[in-house]
């Protein structure tokens, strides 16, 4: 049982510990500037109200916090932006190779040699993402939290766990869209070019809809289901949107797989 979740998690546990530790690094230098930022006498909030609506939105500055404080300076500088979208993209990019890897490198033949049915091999590849996810989420949790102690400041720990315990299921739903894309085409590259192209296009719907007072166009967006700064800011949890990002990704990995069990594997 999960032979091939497990194998692939082996092989994309290293890449996932890596990327773990560089965001850590990113996520602490950060931190750190933190306290010269807040104590050089400028008026970041004033900053951001002289941005266009669309890129307020896009950082999360919505006005009714203060970005002078680490949990608003941690919203908008690094999970509303970093995290929310260049991290999303990076797991569509890696889910677009999952099957259209296989499947344009000939080993796609080899693996449904074996006594394993596709419902099983989409179903699995798309499981070795989770210890990817989780992995990244920890490091960078426990980093972020480090620094913002060392620094003097504190901010609640349930908060900045929630913040990365709701971005799994979008980080999920985000690989889910990348898993589709890879069902679809033979080509890796194509599929993982797709799968960016989609996160940032489901991420401008989401932010423009916003400004544009048409939000029910951005209902279709999985950062509509995800907001860090809510977390962080006002301690608000979404579990509901949770749930709907959970029902989107297993409704995208049951579409993905059906497609693939009628799929003609060249």
């Amino acid at each position: 049982m999960l032979e091939v979740a497990t194998y692939e998690s082996e092989r994309r546990i290293r890449g996932a510990l890596v990327l773990g530790v560089l965001l850590a690094a990113m996520s602490l230098l950060f931190v750190a500037l933190f306290p010269s930022i807040a104590n050089s006498g400028a008026d970041l909030d004033a900053y951001m109200e002289s941005l266009p609506p669309a890129m307020r939105a896009a950082f999360g500055a919505t006005g009714a916090f203060s970005i002078a404080t680490i949990e608003g300076f941690l919203a908008v500088e690094l999970y509303q932006f970093f995290w929310l979208l260049l991290l999303g993209i990076y797991t569509a990019y890696v889910a677009g190779g999952l099957v259209a890897g296989d499947v344009e490198r000939g080993r796609m033949d080899v693996l449904l040699a074996a006594p394993v049915s596709r419902r099983r091999v989409v179903v699995e590849k798309f499981a070795s993402l989770v210890p990817v996810v989780v992995t990244v989420n920890v490091i960078v949790g426990v980093a972020v939290y480090a620094t913002v102690l060392a620094i003097g400041e504190t901010i609640p720990l349930a908060d900045l766990a929630a913040v990365h315990l709701l971005s799994i299921p979008y980080l999920l739903a985000c690989g889910a869209i990348g898993l589709l894309l890879s069902v679809a085409f033979d080509e890796s590259d194509v599929a993982k070019r797709g799968g960016l192209g989609a996160i940032f296009a489901l991420f401008l719907l989401e932010t423009v809809s916003q400004s544009a007072d048409v939000g029910w166009l951005g209902a279709i967006s999985p950062t509509r289901y995800y907001d860090p700064t809510a977390v962080l800011v006002s301690g608000e949890y979404d579990w509901a949107g949770a749930l709907v990002l959970l029902a989107g990704t297993a409704l995208l990995v049951a579409v993905s797989a059906a497609w693939f069990r009628r799929k003609d594997v060249a």
